[in-house]
C-alpha cells in the first residue's frame, strides 16, 4: 500500500491519468517487434536455466527429463506468485517428484534458492556500494548510514555463502526448527552434495542473473529510453530491494515500481519506467504463473513412481 502510494504521487504530481495513459501507449506503440522477440526469448532463457539448475539438484533425489524439470519449474511459478517473496515455488516443483521423494526434493530446492538469494545480495551490495561510493561527496549522503547498510548487506550475504557451501550447517539450523525435526532423515540429503556441484548451481545461479538482469536493462532501454550505462548499478539495486522487502503478488510489482521510479528519479520519466517495470514483472512473471497453472491443472501428478 505504501509503495502503491508513493507511486500514485510521484507519478500523477508531473502528469494527469490521461497523460499516463497516453505515455503508456505511445510507449507500447514504439517498442520494435525485435526487442519483443528478444525479451520473452530471454524469459525462456532464465526459465530454462532455473529448470537446469532445479533439475541437476534433482539428480541426488530423483532422475527426470530436462522437459519434465521445465514444466515443474514453470508450475512453481503459479504457487510462488501468491506466496512472500515467492518462497512457494518449491511446492509446485516438487509434486513432479515421485511421493517419497518430494520432501527430500524440498530439501534440495532450498540449496538453488540460497545460491540466488546470494547472487542478488553480492550482485545488489557491491551496485549499491558503488553508487554510494560515488555520492558520498554530494549533500545529505549519510557515510555512517552507508558503511552500516553496506555492512549489514556483506554479513548476510557472507551468512548465506557459508550455509550454502556448508550444507550439513544448513541443515542442522533446519533441525533447530521444531516442525522440520520430523524431516530429519529426508534433510540428510543436503550433506550429498559436494563442494564442485555447489560451484556450478552456483555458477548457473549467476547466469540466470545475468540473463534476467540484462533483461530488465533492455526493456527499460527501449521503453524509457534509459541508457545501459545508466542502469547498470541501478537494476541490481532494484532486485537487491525486492528481494529483502516481503512482497506477495500485487505488492511485488508495487514495491518493484515505486524502486525503480525513485532511483531512475534523474534518468526518465516515472510513467515509462513504471511501465518497463510493469512489462518485465508480466512477462518474467505474471506469464510463467498463467501457464503453470495450465501445467498443474492438466499434469499428471503422480502419486506413485512413474517412469520418465
Amino acid at each position: 500500500m505504501i509503495a502503491c502510494g508513493f507511486l500514485w504521487v510521484r507519478i500523477t504530481r508531473q502528469q494527469s491519468k490521461h497523460d499516463l495513459w497516453s505515455e503508456w501507449l505511445a510507449g507500447v506503440d514504439r517498442v520494435p517487434l525485435w526487442s519483443v522477440m528478444a525479451v520473452f526469448l530471454l524469459m525462456l532463457v532464465n526459465w530454462g536455466i532455473e529448470a537446469w539448475k532445479w533439475r541437476w539438484l534433482m539428480n541426488h533425489v530423483e532422475r527426470m527429463t530436462f522437459l519434465r524439470a521445465f514444466k515443474a519449474t514453470i508450475a512453481g511459478t503459479s504457487i510462488g506468485i501468491i506466496t512472500p517473496n515467492r518462497v512457494g515455488e518449491f511446492a509446485g516443483r516438487v509434486l513432479f517428484l515421485a511421493p517419497e521423494n518430494r520432501w527430500r526434493g524440498g530439501f534440495a530446492t532450498a540449496l538453488g534458492s540460497i545460491a540466488q538469494f546470494v547472487v542478488t545480495l553480492m550482485a545488489g551490495g557491491a551496485a549499491l556500494g558503488l553508487q554510494r561510493v560515488s555520492a558520498l561527496n554530494a549533500d545529505g549522503v549519510n557515510e555512517f548510514e552507508t558503511v552500516g547498510s553496506l555492512a549489514l548487506i556483506a554479513l548476510v550475504a557472507g551468512g548465506a555463502v557459508v550455509l550454502f557451501f556448508s550444507p550439513q550447517l544448513l541443515r542442522q539450523l533446519f533441525l533447530m526448527v521444531p516442525f522440520l525435526k520430523r524431516w530429519e532423515s529426508a534433510s540428510a540429503i543436503l550433506e550429498g552434495y559436494r563442494r564442485p556441484e555447489l560451484i556450478r548451481v552456483m555458477g548457473l545461479s549467476v547466469m540466470r542473473y545475468v540473463v534476467f538482469t540484462f533483461q530488465f536493462m533492455l526493456v527499460l532501454s527501449v521503453v524509457a529510453d534509459v541508457p545501459f550505462a545508466g542502469s547498470m548499478l541501478v537494476v541490481p539495486i532494484i532486485y537487491l530491494l525486492t528481494t529483502l522487502v516481503p512482497t506477495m503478488m500485487l505488492t511485488e510489482l508495487g514495491v518493484r515500481g515505486s524502486v525503480a521510479v525513485a532511483l531512475f528519479d534523474q534518468m526518465g520519466s516515472p510513467g515509462a519506467v513504471l511501465l518497463a517495470s510493469f512489462l518485465v514483472w508480466l512477462i518474467n512473471i505474471a506469464t510463467p504463473a498463467l501457464a503453470g497453472s495450465l501445467i498443474l491443472l492438466f499434469a499428471r501428478i503422480r502419486s506413485a513412481r512413474d517412469p520418465q
